[in-house]
């Protein structure tokens, strides 16, 4: 028997969960270790695992919007309500970027320069590649054509990163616009540890298209066959992509494979692949299937545990002392990070919604009149 529709969302739930995990190991050791532990190999392999957080979680805004998009379809409502509920949570995940802006130059009040609070962030970029899935999924009618288009538009992207942040750089543009285009911030060049859209709202796109492909009717009855193909194409896009690195003509004037290449973007894009079969195996026949799932619990709140870890492992309020920690302190700190973020992450799934509740309680809710 296929999997149902919230069995396959609960795939979804636990891939988040993974990516907030993997976000955790490299903030922590990223901001505790210290001395020849920062010097070590052990940093660098963190680092390497955290190249992976920001296009899954990218990835899945994609994947979780052609969801949004195919489950209203089915029920009858018009593109255009569509495009616009879609376009709509874009600017809410948007603005809550902004207020995360704000929050962190709040808390580093008179150490932060005012221009953090224009910093492009990854809410920033997945609430823009939201309101940019919207627009384009409103350029095409049927799911096939969505996946087809996003899917061009996720390489497009890629193929214009390279000169847009070299020979094509926008600098006539005010920097905190640039910033948006190639992450100049307010440096001049661009920036790799921040998050403009080009590359990375092309993981979205990406994701978009492997949505489509996941909601679609042949996936819902071929489900283990569709999962396969997902992995076999991760791993044949991979190589693909090795194989044009290798390759000793270039397009660009300037190749920078780690950071705008979109030989490493087919890489990453492979990668993902893959660990969605990883993922569809480990719910479907692995542990996943034993009871409770911590990493079903953070997916399911995955923007709260990101907003409150930042402020745990890299603000004041950080629970251990930053650049002064060897490896086995760190991983504790890690440890504790992760229990917190999915205790709070089991208290909002248990309160979502019972805010009438608790307020009826409270004796503020809607009282029935008295009668005598």
């Amino acid at each position: 028997m296929a999997p149902s529709s919230s069995q396959r969302v609960a795939y979804l739930d636990w891939l988040r969960g993974l990516a907030c995990l993997l976000m955790f190991q490299t903030h922590c050791y990223d901001s505790w270790l210290g001395g020849t532990a920062r010097q070590a190999s052990f940093i660098g392999w963190s680092r390497l695992v955290g190249t992976l957080p920001a296009p899954l979680f990218l990835f899945l805004a994609g994947v979780s919007t052609a969801l949004m998009m195919d489950r209203m379809g089915r029920k009858g409502i018009s593109s255009d309500e569509v495009a616009r509920t879609v376009v709509r949570r874009g600017v809410e995940i948007f603005a809550l970027g902004l207020l995360f802006r704000v929050q962190e130059y709040a808390l580093g009040w008179l150490s932060a320069p005012w221009t953090d609070l224009l910093r492009v962030d990854i809410l920033n970029t997945i609430g823009l590649s939201i309101i940019f899935m919207g627009i384009v999924g409103r350029m095409a009618k049927s799911a096939a054509a969505k996946a087809i288009l996003a899917a061009a538009v996720a390489l497009g992207i890629s193929l214009v990163t390279p000169p847009l942040w070299t020979t094509w750089a926008p600098h006539w543009l005010p920097w905190y616009i640039e910033s948006y285009v190639n992450g100049v911030h307010t440096l001049g060049t661009p920036q790799p540890w921040l998050f403009p859209i080009f590359p990375w709202t092309a993981f979205a796109f990406a994701g978009m298209a492997m949505g489509f492909w996941l909601w679609s009717d042949w996936t819902a009855v071929h489900e283990t066959q569709a999962m396969a193909l997902v992995g076999v194409a991760g791993v044949g896009i991979y190589f693909a992509s090795s194989w044009l690195d290798a390759r000793p003509a270039h397009l660009y004037a300037v190749y920078d494979y780690w950071h705008t290449s979109p030989n490493f973007f087919l890489a990453r894009v492979g990668i993902l692949l893959v660990i969605v079969l990883a993922a569809y195996a480990w719910c479907r026949w692995g542990a996943g299937q034993i009871g409770f799932s911590p990493f079903i619990q953070l997916g399911r709140a995955s923007l709260l545990v990101y907003w409150v870890h930042i402020e745990l492992v890299y603000g004041r309020f950080s629970i251990l002392a930053k650049r002064a920690q060897s490896v086995p302190m760190a991983t504790l700190g890690l440890l504790v990070i992760f229990v917190a973020m999915v205790l709070l992450a089991m208290a909002r799934t248990r309160w979502k919604g019972r805010g009438a509740e608790i307020l009826a309680r409270l004796g503020y809710g809607q009282r029935t009149p008295a009668t005598g």
